[in-house]
């Protein structure tokens, strides 16, 4: 044995440590069990990974990103043991973490019936007391097939791998054989034995033990490698945490979130629907969410004029040549619905608006006074989602875009993006979201054909994005790869209620098409020079922010979102003529106001306005004519008896002017 330098990376320091060949991660990590793997030059590896001379070692704490994923991965190997251990002829497809779980593929000839989950969750509690260490060894390509000569999943992923194509393989297949030299896994018993093998690239989990919490919780069907020409497996989908209160925690979240589900919620609200006849993901409105939406338009139409954008409007299908022009086509096509002949010419159902606005842009010689120019219109765009990602409001194949684009000098961009984002973020608070940060959407430098325009457009554009984040003082978070073709974006992250993450509004950066439309304006010197155009749309999608904000208030809108903004409940017929009075009063000055003159009971009616979430009651009675009053009744029961109309009106018409939840 010889000594060895290695250097012990942590969140505040680095600390060189002095020890000796054959030194196992886990040594310098025996005093901290919540280090479940170790980050060595910036790989992860497992525990037992022995360390080298001027090894830069990092412990990777169970709760943290990459120690979820482990986590998780290692229980998806624990559940395919168990399965394999239950059902013998079941065939491994592959088993990735994903968020807050995982799952793995298996070929079976009968489906999974919940009965099955019960088993094997009971076979994996078994495998987990047992303490199976989960050990790596290197092996080849030819071994490899030898020895998964049971296993076709696996040895076609073997193949890709050798054929440089495994990252297309299937989604999560990188964890199976990933880049460089192949391994296998074995569980492996206390007294040595191999309980079960899998290939993997790992890491694990030192053992089973440090599994401390998970759940299955569903069978879905899934073809293989994600192609539907591809044989139909059986996943089986399941959650790891690093406690039992976290697993606790999680499983009320479900709850909550199904609860809180658009789709349940539209229907017993009566806000929307997606009927089969129109076609999937072609939502309609029903009054009620008509009211939603309208307000929804009316205000951000009104911020706009306010933050100097000019309302235009432009038509829902274009000839093909429009989006050559825009670069869309070829690179966006299988996101834009087939083309349709007529004429003798190509045309497509638009799935932007941009293209429309640059020709209004070019309509007639601009000049550098006119600049910024910032043009919106409410489009309706339609989008070619696949079946299997369509739900409900947040992905649909229709939807309007508050859609707007600022077209501005190289010198005005980063004040334009600054003021784009603070208006955006404006918006969310106002819309009661004010738990955000920031994703910054860069070029993939590794997929040049994927994106377009020089190394120096890229660069100056990115950083003019990264600075302006920056600025705003938001959390930053980069997103590698998932730029738009035409330039970098940044989006704003939102977290509703409960703690969920959406993206909402974006603003792009595009030097592309101002060149492909030939865009240009004056500048002080005379000379014609090219303009920034700057993408931007605060909702997003109205559709799909109204899914989001659905979900957030639980269907509990705020007053001055809620379709009816009062219920009036007369206790007798002979108090109906009174509430109607009230209520032609209170409409008048914009207030939505219904009087339930049905037969039900007075219990029934209050309970009726409390299942549709409406903000404010007013109950009158013979009492409350003779002193013109109500009983004036909370969302959430609260009530004060003999309160003057003039008040109840005001209490309703300032709940609504100050756009806050009560």
């Amino acid at each position: 044995m010889s000594d060895i330098q290695v250097v012990l990376v942590t969140a505040d320091a680095r600390e060189e440590r002095t020890t000796t060949t054959g030194t196992k991660a886990w040594e310098l990590f025996a005093e901290d069990p919540s280090i479940i793997v170790a980050r060595v030059n910036g790989e992860l590896r497992d525990l037992s990974h022995e360390l080298a001379d001027g090894d830069e070692v990092e412990g990777v704490a169970i709760d943290s990103p990459d120690g979820l994923a482990v986590l998780r991965h290692s229980t998806a190997h624990v559940m395919a043991q168990a399965v394999q251990e239950l059902f013998p002829d079941a065939k491994l497809g592959i088993g990735p973490p994903v968020t807050d779980g995982f799952y793995y593929d298996f070929d079976v000839e009968t489906p999974f019936v919940p009965e099955d989950l019960e088993k094997i969750e009971s076979r994996m509690r078994k495998i987990i007391k047992e303490g199976q260490k989960f050990s790596r060894r290197v092996t080849s390509d030819h071994d490899a097939i030898a020895e998964l000569k049971d296993e076709p999943y696996k040895i076609e992923l073997i193949g890709l791998k050798g054929s440089g194509k495994s990252d297309d393989a299937a989604e999560g297949a990188s964890v199976e054989v990933g880049a460089g030299e192949l391994t296998i896994y074995d569980n492996i018993r206390r007294n040595g034995d191999v309980a079960w093998s899998d290939l993997c690239r790992g890491p694990h989990l030192p053992t089973t033990k440090r599994i401390p919490a998970f759940k299955l919780m569903r069978t879905a069907a899934a073809y293989w490698r994600g192609n539907e020409k591809n044989k139909q497996l059986q996943r089986i989908y399941g959650t790891a945490w690093p406690s039992k209160e976290d697993l606790e925690a999680y499983l009320h979240r479900l709850e909550e979130a199904e609860r809180r589900d658009h789709r349940k919620l539209g229907r017993d609200l009566d806000l929307f629907s997606f009927p089969d006849e129109i076609g999937s993901g072609l939502p309609v409105f029903h009054p009620k969410g008509g009211v939603i939406k309208r307000v929804m338009e009316d205000y951000v139409r009104q911020r706009h004029t306010e933050e100097g954008f000019e309302y235009v409007g432009t038509p829902h299908i274009s000839k093909e040549g429009t989006f050559h022009l825009s670069g869309h086509l070829p690179y966006y096509a299988d996101g834009m619905f087939p083309p349709m002949e007529f004429e003798g010419e190509n045309y497509y159902l638009k799935a932007m608006n941009c293209p429309m606005h640059n020709l209004i842009y070019r309509s007639r010689g601009r000049s550098y006074r006119e600049l910024p120019l910032r043009l919106f219109e409410f489009g309706h765009v339609y989008r070619y989602e696949k079946s299997g990602v369509i739900h409900g409001l947040t992905r649909v194949r229709g939807f309007a875009q508050d859609d707007s684009h600022s077209y501005c000098t190289p010198e005005q961009a980063p004040e334009e993006v600054a003021h784009l984002l603070s208006f955006m973020l404006g918006v969310l608070r106002d819309f009661g979201l004010d738990d955000f940060y920031l994703e910054l959407s860069t070029r993939d430098d590794s997929k040049p054909d994927k994106f377009v325009g020089s190394n120096e457009q890229w660069e100056t554009a990115t950083k003019v994005l990264e600075q302006v984040c920056a600025d705003s003082g938001l959390e930053l978070v980069p997103d590698p790869g998932g730029a738009a073709f035409y330039g970098p974006k940044v989006s704003v992250q939102a977290k509703d209620a409960i703690g969920r993450t959406w993206q909402m509004g974006t603003v792009q950066y595009d030097f592309n098409q101002p060149e492909g439309f030939d865009l240009q304006y004056q500048a002080a010197d005379g000379t014609r020079k090219q303009p920034v155009m700057i993408h931007s749309a605060k909702f997003g999608s109205i559709e799909r922010f109204l899914g989001v904000l659905v979900e957030h208030y639980a269907g509990a809108f705020p007053p001055w979102l809620a379709p009816v903004q009062v219920q009036a409940i007369p206790i007798a017929e002979r108090h109906e003529d009174y509430l109607w009075d009230v209520a032609k009063r209170m409409r008048k000055e914009g207030l939505r106001v219904e009087v339930d003159d049905s037969t039900d009971r007075m219990q029934k009616k209050i309970r009726n306005a409390q299942l549709q979430k409406v903000p404010f009651m007013m109950i009158a009675g013979d009492d409350d004519l003779a002193a013109g009053a109500v009983s004036f009744r909370y969302r959430d029961g609260r009530q004060d008896n003999g309160v003057p109309i003039e008040e109840a009106i005001a209490r309703v018409r300032e709940a609504v002017a100050a756009r806050t939840q009560v």
